[in-house]
């Protein structure tokens, strides 16, 4: 065994524990929620947090301050309302 190897696995698992701080941080809800707000003709740079209310209803909040929800009609439609 050469002297170095133990190190490998030791990073492995480093990498492994820091990976789903990052993932969680870069949330693909939140990119969605922001491109679909954007796609309703709304201001909103990035979303930063969101709470889901229900099944496809969100209430989300923008980096530029403005909140909005977000949620699919009885007809199927998505409707963005400004909060």
């Amino acid at each position: 065994m050469r002297p170095h190897t133990y190190l490998l696995p030791a990073c492995a698992a480093v990498m492994g524990i820091g990976s789903p701080y990052l993932l969680a941080a870069e949330d693909p809800a939140f990119k969605d929620l922001t491109a679909t707000i954007v796609l309703q003709g709304l201001p909103c740079d990035k979303v930063i947090a969101a709470t889901r209310n229900a099944d496809s209803d969100y209430t989300a909040s923008c980096k530029d301050g403005n909140r909005y929800h977000v949620f699919v009609d009885p007809n199927g439609r998505v409707v963005v309302k400004k909060l």
